[in-house]
C-alpha cells in the first residue's frame, strides 16, 4: 500500500512540473482561460492538480492501491497533452 502512495507521490511531482511548463510556456491556450483563473497567475489550477494528487493520496493510503494505476493514467494524459502544447503541435 505504501509503495502505491510513494509512486503515486513521486508522479505528482511530475505533474506540478509539468503543469507549471505548459503555464509557463506562452502558449495561446493559456491565454484562453477565463479571467478569474488568469488574475491569480494560474494558481487555480495548481490548487485544482494538488487537490487531485491529495485525494489519490489519501484513497491509496486507505486502502486503495490499486489508485496508482489510475494516477498513472491521468499523468500519461498529462504529459501527452503537455507534450501537444509545448510542441506547438496544437
Amino acid at each position: 500500500m505504501w509503495i502505491a502512495v510513494a509512486i503515486i507521490f513521486l508522479l505528482g511531482i511530475g505533474n506540478f512540473a509539468i503543469h507549471r511548463a505548459v503555464l509557463e510556456s506562452g502558449h495561446p491556450l493559456v491565454g484562453q482561460m477565463p479571467g478569474f483563473v488568469r488574475s491569480v497567475g494560474g494558481r487555480l489550477t495548481i490548487v485544482a492538480e494538488f487537490v487531485v494528487l491529495l485525494a489519490a493520496l489519501l484513497l491509496a493510503a486507505n486502502g486503495w492501491p490499486a489508485l496508482a494505476w489510475a494516477y498513472l493514467a491521468y499523468t500519461a494524459l498529462n504529459a501527452g497533452a503537455a507534450w501537444l502544447i509545448l510542441t506547438g503541435r496544437v
